[in-house]
């Protein structure tokens, strides 16, 4: 259950208020790395101690243990919004935490990615422009013979005159026959 800013403030210490204040959205966003952990370490201890002040007070009220220290301020009912409200500004800074590690890690994946796509670009474009120029031979040329014809290096596709057309044709005389069938 979620703890109002003026329940926390009710409740809490004012020390333990200024901890959870660090805690809430605008501030939390301004905290970097390292001064999240020690927050997280000092809410923890917050909540901890209240926490064993919540046992001892109902160990009190079962009758199982004697009274401990000075006096326990009120009932159990406050302890327990305390603790309440400690734990949900530690949920709120392990929540941060968690994101700012998942951030750190996405940068470094996206920048190694980004660096591995860069790599096969220009891998890609080697080969292409590798592939455009092909090796000529000196085999067929001889020295001191004159001028030759450079052998292309396209590939030619010869087709002969007769073919060209031809199978649209024979496709007009196959459906003029079977037009035909039936009239003569």
């Amino acid at each position: 259950m979620s703890v109002s800013r003026a329940d926390e403030r009710r409740v809490l210490s004012h020390e333990q208020f200024e901890l959870v204040g660090q805690s809430h959205h605008p501030a939390i966003y301004g905290i970097d790395a390292k001064s999240l952990q020690s927050l997280q370490t000092q809410l923890r201890n917050e909540r901890d101690k209240v926490r064993t002040q919540v046992r001892q007070k109902l160990r009190e009220g079962r009758g199982k243990s004697e009274a401990r220290g000075k006096s326990f301020p009120g009932n159990t009912e406050q302890p327990l919004k305390r603790k309440q409200a400690l734990a949900n500004a530690l949920k709120r800074v392990n929540k941060e935490l968690e994101r700012v590690r998942k951030l750190e890690a996405r940068s470094a994946h996206v920048l190694e990615a980004r660096t591995a796509h860069v790599d096969a670009a220009r891998r890609a474009l080697e080969l292409l422009r590798n592939a455009k120029f092909h090796p000529t031979q000196m085999t067929d040329k001889t020295p001191k013979a004159g001028m030759a014809a450079q052998p292309s290096t396209k590939r030619r596709r010869i087709i002969p005159g007769s073919q060209i057309g031809s199978v649209s044709q024979a496709t007009k005389n196959a459906q003029a026959k079977r037009d035909n069938r039936g009239k003569s």
